[in-house]
């Protein structure tokens, strides 16, 4: 099938380019409010740095990354639908990674909400660790699209 045959027709490189930028953007959010928590875990829980860094962090998880993601998610299943990707073996492979960001994503949300409450469960290392995990699914997911290994 043509990539301008589906159902898109020509809006489907707009589609595209619009799908990556928002990859962009939500990927820049989740290599951003991790290394955000790894500064706030050194502030004094109820000073006025750590109350600077929550609202930091909630203006980037509610301005940036919940957007983007959503947008991201929309524009991709779009995408998919659009070249019947759901029957290929690379693009399950980068689904599931998709879903696994999501999941990330959705851990970021739930440790803001703790360090908000003065909660450090994680060590710093460990914070820096899970920083680390979006540029490894970014690069796996690269490979996945570019080079259709599958």
């Amino acid at each position: 099938m043509s990539e301008m045959a589906g159902f898109l027709g020509a809006a489907y490189l707009w589609v595209k380019a619009a799908h990556v930028t928002f990859v962009i953007f939500w990927m820049a959010g989740l290599f951003l409010v991790p290394r955000f928590y790894v500064y706030h875990h050194a502030a004094a829980p109820g000073s006025a740095e750590d109350r600077q860094w929550i609202e930091r962090e909630s203006r980037s998880r509610n301005i940036i990354l919940l957007p983007a993601m959503v947008i991201t998610w929309l524009l991709g299943l779009a995408l998919a639908v659009h070249l019947d990707a759901f029957r290929e073996g690379w693009f399950m492979a980068k689904l599931a990674l998709v879903v696994a960001l999501t999941g990330y994503q959705g851990w970021i949300s739930s440790y803001g909400r703790k360090l908000a409450n003065g909660v450090r469960p994680l060590e710093n290392r460990t914070l820096r660790i899970m920083n680390e995990v979006p540029g490894m699914a970014a690069a796996l997911i690269v490979v996945l699209v570019i080079v259709r290994p599958f």
